[in-house]
C-alpha cells in the first residue's frame, strides 16, 4: 500500500535560510503581506504609471488575497512568491493601459485565425505546443513573455534591450525552480527559452485557474467557476494583441484550462482553430495531482496528497463535462481531436495531420526543426516522473465511472500501467 505523497524537502541551504527568516518573522518583521494599497502603490512606483484603465480586477484580487490569507496556508517563501506575482500582474495592467493610450491601433489589432491547444493536463499538450512552435507561420507565447507580457521601462517606450532584461528575469525564475524543486522540473520544466502556456496570461486578470489547481483555496475556486468567464477571456485577448504588436504572427496558444470554456474561447476568438488532446484518465489524474502537489510544496507546508487528488479529480471531471457540452455546439472543422498515444507512437504522422488541419506548409524546414526538437527533448530528459493512484487517494473504479462519458465521447483507450 502506498504511503501517499510526501512533500519533498528544500535543499539544505534553503532550509537554513528559511528557518532564519521564520525566526525573524516571529517578531513581525519581514512577513510578505497582501496589503492591497501597498501593492498598488508599489506597482505604480515601479512603473511610473498610475492609470489601470478600469477597476474590474479589484474584486478578483481581493478574493484571491482573502484566500491566500485564510485558506492557502502559505509559508513565508510562498507568500513572497505569490505577492511578487500579484505585483507583476498589477504592473502589467498599468503598462497595458498606458500602451493602449499611446498606441490606439492596439485596440483594433486583429487576432487572425489563432490556434489553441487544450485538453486535460498531462495529455501531451506541452509536447504538441513545442512541436507546433517550430512552424514559421505560428507565433507562440515565450516563457519570457509569460512572466512579463508588456515591455518594461518608464513610461514604456520599447527600449533597446527590453526583451533581454525580461529574459534575464525569466532565466532567474528557471534556475530558482530547478534548484528548489528538481522533481517538479522533471514533471513540467519551465525553461526560459521555451514556449509557455497561456495560463500565465490569466494571472494578470486575478481570475487564475492555476492558483486553484495548485493550492487549496475553496472559496476562490467556487467563485471563479460561478462568475461569467467572458471578461477574463476578453482581457487575455487584449494581452494577445499586445504580444502580436510586439512580434506579429498567427498566434499559437496553449493551456488545458481552455477546455472548460471552449464556448467562451470561440466567442472571443470566432475564427480560432482548436486542437483537443486526450489521454487515459487513470494516467492524467494522478500525474497532474503529482504535479500540483509538487507545485503546492513550493508554496505551503500543508500539502495533503489525498486532498490534492480529490481537488484535481473534481476539476478535471468538471472540465471534460463542460467540454463535451460545448463540443456539441461547435461546427465541423473547428476542432481536431488528437490522442496522446498517437502523438507519442507516431509523432510525425500525427503532426502531418495537424498541419493539414491548420493549413500550414509541411516543409522540409518544419520537419527538420521538429525532428531536432524531438531528438533534443527525449522523455524523462530531467528525470522520471513516478506516481500512483494510491499516492493521492484515488480509486480506479471511481475514476472509470466519473470519466465514462469522456472515454465514450472521444474514444479514449486504457493505457498500459507501466507508461509514465
Amino acid at each position: 500500500m502506498s504511503e501517499g505523497f510526501r512533500v519533498p524537502p528544500f535543499p539544505l541551504p534553503m532550509r537554513v535560510a528559511l528557518a532564519a527568516w521564520k525566526a525573524v518573522a516571529r517578531t513581525g518583521i519581514g512577513v510578505p503581506r497582501f496589503d492591497e494599497a501597498q501593492m498598488i502603490a508599489e506597482a505604480r512606483r515601479n512603473t511610473g504609471l498610475h492609470d489601470f484603465g478600469d477597476d474590474d480586477f479589484v474584486e478578483p484580487m481581493r478574493r484571491l488575497f482573502h484566500s491566500f490569507e485564510e485558506e492557502a496556508g502559505l509559508h513565508l517563501l510562498g507568500r513572497a512568491v505569490m505577492r511578487g506575482a500579484a505585483v507583476r500582474a498589477l504592473e502589467c495592467r498599468l503598462r497595458l493601459s498606458h500602451l493602449r493610450d499611446l498606441h490606439p491601433e492596439l485596440r483594433a489589432l486583429p487576432v487572425d485565425r489563432p490556434v489553441f491547444i487544450t485538453g486535460m493536463q498531462r495529455t501531451g499538450t506541452t509536447k504538441l505546443h513545442r512541436l507546433l512552435s517550430c512552424a514559421d507561420e505560428l507565433r507562440h507565447l515565450s516563457a519570457v513573455e509569460a512572466l512579463r507580457p508588456a515591455p518594461l521601462g518608464q513610461p514604456i517606450p520599447n527600449e533597446p534591450g527590453d526583451f533581454e532584461r525580461r529574459a534575464r528575469q525569466a532565466k532567474i525564475a528557471e534556475w530558482g525552480m530547478k534548484y528548489l524543486s528538481p522533481d517538479l522540473f522533471a514533471i513540467h520544466p519551465i525553461e526560459a527559452d521555451s514556449p509557455e502556456e497561456d495560463v500565465f496570461l490569466f494571472d494578470v486578470t486575478f481570475i487564475s485557474p492555476a492558483v486553484d489547481a495548485s493550492l487549496s483555496v475553496p472559496s476562490y475556486t467556487r467563485w471563479i467557476r460561478e462568475i461569467d468567464p467572458r471578461p477574463p477571456y476578453a482581457y487575455v485577448r487584449r494581452l494577445i494583441q499586445l504580444l502580436l504588436w510586439q512580434r506579429p504572427g498567427r498566434y499559437l496558444g496553449k493551456t488545458p484550462h481552455y477546455q472548460e470554456n471552449l464556448d467562451v474561447l470561440f466567442d472571443v476568438f470566432p475564427d480560432a482553430k482548436v486542437i483537443h488532446t486526450h489521454r487515459d484518465p487513470h494516467k492524467v489524474v494522478p500525474s497532474f495531482a503529482s504535479m500540483m502537489a509538487h507545485t503546492g510544496a513550493l508554496l505551503t507546508d500543508e500539502v495533503d496528497g489525498a486532498e490534492v487528488g480529490r481537488r484535481v479529480a473534481d476539476q478535471m471531471a468538471n472540465s471534460v463535462e463542460r467540454a463535451i457540452v460545448a463540443r456539441r455546439a461547435v461546427g465541423e472543422g473547428r476542432v481536431l481531436d488528437v490522442h496522446y498515444l498517437d502523438l507519442i507512437g507516431d509523432t510525425m504522422g500525427t503532426m502531418r495531420k495537424i498541419y493539414d488541419f491548420l493549413e500550414l506548409e509541411w516543409s522540409d524546414t518544419a520537419v527538420s526543426r521538429m525532428q531536432q526538437w524531438v531528438g533534443a527533448n527525449p522523455q524523462h530528459k530531467y528525470g522520471r516522473h513516478r506516481y500512483t493512484l494510491a499516492d493521492f487517494g484515488l480509486d480506479g473504479d471511481e475514476l472509470d465511472e466519473r470519466f465514462k462519458a469522456y472515454r465514450e465521447r472521444f474514444g479514449v483507450e486504457r493505457e498500459a500501467q507501466g507508461r509514465a
